[in-house]
């Protein structure tokens, strides 16, 4: 059997996703326990700062009863220049599965063609998929399945964003995406998904009548220096309570954290009645949790 890794969503079908996110909905409940073997141990290498994602991932290890080891960029012989290649075949031998925190998604892709164990996307410039488990846990909570269901991304391009498009089409609903012009996402990935994205410049029309809407900051990890110029470009783009107004009235808010209130998005929209960002932030735990007992269990 293949060896079995979570680089993006598509890496797993839609049954084994649902599955995950099902399973993770019933380890938060408490209804189930894990049949995982103890002992197991998770390799994660950041070269990213981390909150959720760290915490989550090594609370999650500690829950079903094995261990992870963190290795910050600094610390590795990877920050030293060691080849990818190399890194990989070595921790293969000493731990069970790695997730990887990085910049460039080849990076992560190289390391994945010469592991020995599953390999984690904790995030990279293109993509976020372990944030979607969340979200989509988060949505599946809250309204129920989010199959057919209207999702409007507003801002940046960004991994997120693209992450989006690839859970649109796995989990079949309608996702519009607003940003400004020079900020949109991988063409080519917009143009594969067609059937189940949009793409515009216009944050009303994105979000009118949407069952959930999603931004991110608009200067993501390693993008700092340019926060001025791109508040500039995003100023139209904020979500705020007007905005939240045209979309239907049982609509939600999801940010995937940390987010710069008065920016993005308001306070009264990130801490109002609509916004279930806390929710979605203690998912990641529960989905990861779900993600490694799959993986774990799968390979």
């Amino acid at each position: 059997m293949a060896l079995q890794h979570f680089r993006i969503l598509q890496d797993l079908d839609r049954d084994t996703l649902r599955h995950i996110i099902d399973r993770a909905i019933a380890l938060k409940r408490g209804d189930v326990s894990t049949d995982l073997p103890t002992r197991k141990t998770l390799g994660l290498i950041f070269e990213k700062s981390s909150t959720r994602t760290r915490v989550a991932f090594e609370v999650a290890m500690a829950q079903l009863g094995g261990h992870a080891v963190f290795l910050a960029n600094a610390d590795t012989q990877l920050g030293r220049g060691e080849p990818v290649e190399d890194s990989a075949r070595v921790l293969s031998r000493m731990v069970d599965c790695i997730a990887i925190r990085t910049f460039e998604h080849a990076k992560l892709e190289l390391f994945a063609e010469h592991a020995t164990v599953p390999i984690i996307n904790a995030l990279t410039d293109d993509f976020h998929p372990c944030q979607l488990l969340a979200d989509v846990q988060t949505y599946i909570e809250h309204r129920g399945d989010i199959s057919g269901r209207t999702v409007a991304w507003i801002g940046d391009g960004n991994n997120m964003c693209q992450s989006y498009i690839n859970a649109a089409a796995i989990f079949n609903f309608n996702l519009r995406i607003a940003c400004p012009t020079g900020f949109e996402p991988n063409a080519d990935l917009v143009a594969q998904n067609a059937e189940w994205v949009s793409l515009g410049d216009d944050p009303t029309a994105a979000v009118a009548d949407a069952d959930l809407v999603v931004t991110d900051v608009w200067a993501s990890m390693g993008q700092e220096h340019e926060q001025a110029q791109r508040g500039a470009s995003f100023v139209n783009f904020q979500v705020d309570e007007k905005l939240m107004a045209s979309a239907a009235p049982d609509a939600l808010f999801m940010h995937c954290l940390p987010a710069h209130r008065g920016e993005e998005v308001t306070v009264e929209v990130l801490e109002g009645e609509q916004s279930v960002v806390w929710d979605e932030a203690e998912n990641r735990l529960h989905s990861q949790k779900a993600l490694l007992e799959y993986l774990l269990m799968a390979n």
